[in-house]
């Protein structure tokens, strides 16, 4: 099923990039991506929703893939939460939010803090407000890198993808790869991403105290269904921290993923869409 781009207007009017697709009658379901990830990880995903009747919408986050850079550099997860709201009012009716890592805690802030009531339900993918130091350090590694000296060729970046993804299939610099590359003057290519990112990933890690607080409340502000989903090998969502968050959240449903680590859609893609597709229809 094939699907249309789309343009959105963000928090502070910056633009925010998509891809939707579905019946306009269907439900509609906001797909919001991890760090560094773009709306493409979402392709068979958005592409599974859209079959089952559903009206999905992938988006790429400010500072990532075709979207804009925000203009003072600053990244703040309320910044990306704010968009996702604006992203909600311009949709014909109130979303399901399905968020990995970076994109559910947006969403988690969206609907806890920032306005509760603006999402239908909320999903989240291996991701919850208490995650494991060295699983976060490890996804921080990789993004910092080769921030500053890129590489000489798409093929040289499909190795390092292919050392950060271990218990996935080798691949070689497939077009996709393109999408996440951007081509400097100097010739060397970069990720997609805003280097300016990950020096706000920093330094909200730098600040863990307050970073607690606005979790905690977002947290107690759900009033919405929510839907937990781990990848059963995670290295940053332990069982201990999803079994916590269950407590937190009364009612909530849980998924865990066999055969799954942190990059739960792209590892296991259709044992993700039928736990997604299972809760979504019992909405």
């Amino acid at each position: 099923m094939s699907h249309k781009r789309i343009v959105f207007s963000g928090s502070n009017d910056i633009e925010i990039v998509g891809h939707i697709a579905g019946p306009e009658a269907g439900a509609t379901v906001l797909l919001a991506h991890g760090g560094g990830q773009t709306k493409r990880a979402w392709a068979k995903t958005l592409e599974q929703l859209a079959t089952a009747g559903y009206r999905a919408v992938a988006v790429d986050l400010r500072g990532h893939g075709e979207s804009q850079w925000s203009p003072d550099g600053t990244y703040e997860t309320a910044h990306f939460a704010a968009d996702l709201l604006c992203v909600a009012d311009q949709l014909k009716a109130r979303p399901h939010l399905v968020g990995a890592s970076l994109g559910g805690l947006s969403g988690l802030v969206a609907e806890g803090v920032l306005r509760p009531g603006s999402l239908a339900s909320l999903t989240l993918v291996d991701i919850a407000p208490n995650v494991a130091p060295a699983g976060v350090e490890r996804v921080v590694g990789f993004m910092q890198k080769h921030v500053e000296t890129g590489f000489a060729s798409p093929e040289e970046a499909a190795e390092v993808i292919a050392a950060y993804t271990p218990n996935r299939a080798k691949r070689g610099a497939s077009d996709g790869l393109k999408h996440y590359l951007r081509l400097g003057d100097d010739g060397r290519y970069r990720w997609h991403w805003d280097p300016a990112f990950i020096a706000s990933v920093q330094a909200r890690r730098s600040r863990g105290e307050e970073r607690e607080a606005i979790m905690d409340e977002a947290v107690a502000g759900l009033r919405l269904p929510v839907h937990l989903v781990r990848g059963a090998s995670s290295d940053l969502l332990t069982q201990e921290a999803a079994d916590e968050f269950k407590k937190q959240v009364p009612g909530l449903v849980y998924s865990d993923i066999a055969g799954a680590g942190h990059m739960v859609v792209g590892d296991r893609n259709d044992a993700f869409a039928g736990a997604i597709l299972g809760f979504l229809d019992q909405q």
